[in-house]
């Protein structure tokens, strides 16, 4: 039977004589403005919080040109960031949660190897 413990909006399931650990958001805050430097990607939150994680974890961003960072928009009401010229989606979760973009090196390749035949 697994245990539960409740810190804040988080909730965390464990099993005794397991290694994982399940995090679950119970409320997710919105998105509300972002600033993008040429190694940080920082949201501002509806619940108050800065959060900054470096350009590296989402290479697409790192490879855009400065116009092509700057041209964003939030998906839903915060749920979300898209860049449409970079083909790159990045939720509130993943950013709270510290995961990186989950594209394999290949389709990262790919695309690459598209923008400068196409760039």
């Amino acid at each position: 039977m697994p245990t539960l413990l409740s810190v804040g909006p988080y909730r965390f399931f464990c099993r005794v004589g397991m290694t994982s650990l399940t995090v679950d958001l119970l409320e997710v805050p919105k998105i509300q403005t972002i600033e993008i430097t040429d190694d940080t990607l920082s949201v501002d939150l509806s619940d108050g919080r800065t959060i900054s994680v470096p350009l590296a974890w989402y290479p697409r961003l790192l490879h855009g040109s400065v116009a092509e960072r700057n041209n964003w928009r939030l998906i839903s009401t915060g749920d979300g960031i898209h860049w449409n010229q970079l083909d790159e989606d990045i939720s509130v979760k993943n950013i709270i949660l510290g995961l990186s973009s989950g594209e394999s090196q290949r389709s990262f390749q790919r695309w690459l190897n598209e923008r400068q035949t196409t760039g």
